[in-house]
């Protein structure tokens, strides 16, 4: 009997595995890209079990132990880059008090929770220069407004249907845009920072759909937005940063191909996964909610915040720009293959020629 229930458990966990190799859209197939650490966690379990009811001498329980082993440590290399070990892909600032530098809180803020005291407390605490919320409706900006005295600058998009946005500012912002890239109630926010110095700053904040049985029964809402902003960013000399809940882990296909095609930087590397989501359940958290940057910085610090009642931890990143450092920096590169998939994915989401999408993002 024990040998069964592990022979079944085994197939499953190979299930698991194997799926995501697939380039499938469906839900249920790319939700198979979040649980790695719960899979490797659940493999190592496994593996203990088959050491101490299994009888090795037989040559099935050989073959199950080996899946078994060859399926953890191929979870394990998704996840690897997110562990103290790997190197840091973005460099720690390493001078004097940086004279440019910028701090950004991202927080989804759970739509039908009540407790703004808690959020604003924290944005207050922590005092960042820009802070952006997800998922906040008309009854959220009302409260966000009380922080309008010490951020002047904002872009609104208050909405019911668990999408609505505000970016607030102390530094001041030019151009800016909401735009709905690919759904018609789906924004995203897109504007130019300045810097005390006079730097300028792109920055972008995205919040697409997940794919799930109750939203989108397949990804490609998500990755096209994704790598309409890759595709416009990519190759850019000013300093660039998109930041928002990206319903998407760190660690995926699609947010690897990302990092690829928009030739940007995530700090998380080699330093940890900071784990957004989510905030009621330990054992179920993944990294949903993303900040990656151009290599004119360098990092001062990441953390992730309290929780204040949603189902997200809020981030706090803090960047510094210094070009001269951060040129050193390498993040992931494209090749042929990852450029064309790109098109296709966003091709299949649009029916029309890739160009037309990235015309929208157009100055």
């Amino acid at each position: 009997m024990p040998f069964f229930i592990i022979a079944i458990c085994t197939s499953i966990l190979t299930v698991a595995t194997l799926l995501p190799l697939s380039r499938s859209s469906r839900w249920w197939v790319r939700d198979l890209d979040f649980p790695r650490l719960q899979i490797v966690s659940s493999g190592i379990v496994l593996l203990l079990a088959q050491a101490v009811l299994l009888d090795f001498s037989t040559f099935g329980v050989k073959v199950i132990v080996a899946t078994t082993i060859c399926c953890v440590l191929y979870q394990a290399w998704w996840i690897l880059p997110y562990t103290r070990p790997f190197p840091n892909e973005v460099k720690l600032f390493a001078g004097e008090e940086p004279r440019e530098r910028i701090r950004i809180l991202s927080a989804n803020v759970l739509q039908s929770n009540r407790n703004a005291a808690a959020l604003l407390s924290l944005i207050r605490h922590y005092q960042p220069d820009i802070f952006v919320t997800l998922e906040s409706n008309g009854w959220w900006e009302k409260q966000l407004d009380a922080l309008e005295s010490e951020y002047p600058y904002s872009i609104k998009c208050p909405l019911e249907n668990l999408y609505g946005m505000h970016v607030y500012s102390k530094l001041r912002l030019k151009n800016s845009t909401t735009q709905f890239l690919v759904q018609p109630d789906i924004p995203s926010m897109h504007t130019v920072t300045v810097l005390p110095s006079g730097r300028e700053v792109q920055m972008h904040f995205l919040h697409p759909t997940p794919p799930s049985p109750t939203e989108n029964d397949v990804s490609t809402e998500r990755d096209a937005e994704l790598l309409i902003v890759a595709k416009r960013v990519a190759g850019l000399d000013h300093p660039t940063i998109v930041a928002g809940d990206l319903n998407d882990v760190a660690w995926s296909t699609t947010t690897r191909l990302f990092r690829k095609i928009s030739g940007l930087l995530d700090p998380r590397v080699g330093r940890g996964m900071f784990n957004t989501f989510h905030a009621s359940y330990w054992f179920l958290r993944w990294p949903l909610d993303h900040l990656f940057h151009s290599r004119h910085f360098t990092l001062s610090f990441i953390k992730r915040l309290p929780a204040f009642g949603s189902d997200h931890f809020p981030v706090l990143v803090e960047l510094v720009y210094d070009a001269a450092t951060g040129v050193n920096q390498q993040g992931l590169e494209a090749n042929v293959s990852d450029e064309v998939e790109a098109e296709e994915k966003i091709a299949e989401e649009s029916g029309k020629a890739s160009s037309t999408w990235l015309n929208r993002l157009a100055p």
